[in-house]
């Protein structure tokens, strides 16, 4: 392929996956939420599977995209959060656990929906089947990939939420006043401190790797391709 058509390609094979794990992941907590008592993504019209409905231009396109076309080898991104009042949760702090679960928890369901479904690509066209691999293959990479990353311990991320539920409430204060900094501190371990000459270390990948490679073993242990 020439480098424009090639550059076409690789976002047809990354957008649907990308927009499907990303949007997807937010509205699963607005549906948990609804299962738990909280109405407020109901009533803000974002409980909804359209992902149309998630989109941030800039976390969900523009980000995403960005790091496809300078080759990162981490890609990231993220919807617009559902609105969430936890305070109306029948039991704030055990439904928490479950509302901020939910997004990692549908980001696996995909993954393994994703690896059942390439069996079925030798049922297609050579022309089309190609194209359809890349894109479930993708689907399971980026899945594992955002519900790893969003399970770091760290508020606002999925795992901080988890962890403020789980933790005796001394621990669990301290860790919840972290969340106004939780972005800058992640802005800081994804793009500052491997940018660093000479410091060859990337922290972020350095967490998320393993229990990355593990799960994708896994997923496709259970679905029949080892």
């Amino acid at each position: 392929m020439h480098g424009g058509d090639e550059l076409i390609y690789q976002i047809s094979v990354w957008l649907l996956p990308a927009l499907l794990a990303i949007t997807l992941h937010e509205a699963a907590h607005g549906y948990a939420a609804l299962r738990f008592g909280d109405d407020t993504a109901l009533r803000a019209g974002r409980l909804s599977l359209n992902p149309l409905r998630h989109v941030d231009p800039f976390g969900t396109i523009l980000l995403p995209g960005l790091l496809l076309l300078t080759g990162s080898r981490f890609l990231f991104g993220y919807a617009k959060p559902v609105p969430v009042n936890f305070w109306r949760l029948r039991n704030p702090k055990r439904d928490m656990i479950w509302v901020a679960a939910a997004g990692p928890l549908t980001n696996l369901a995909m993954a393994f929906a994703a690896a059942l479904l390439v069996h079925g690509v030798a049922l297609l066209p050579e022309s089309s089947g190609e194209w359809v691999f890349e894109n479930l293959r993708n689907a399971v990479e980026l899945n594992i990939i955002l519900a790893v990353f969003n399970m770091i311990p760290l508020p606002p991320l999925d795992g901080g939420r988890v962890a403020v539920g789980l933790l005796p409430q001394p621990l669990s204060m301290a860790l919840a006043r972290l969340e106004p900094f939780g972005m800058l501190i992640l802005i800081f371990f994804l793009l500052v401190l491997p940018s660093i000459p000479g410091l060859r270390i990337n922290p972020l990948s350095d967490i998320i790797g393993p229990p990355v490679r593990l799960l994708y073993q896994i997923i496709l242990a259970l679905t029949g391709h080892w």
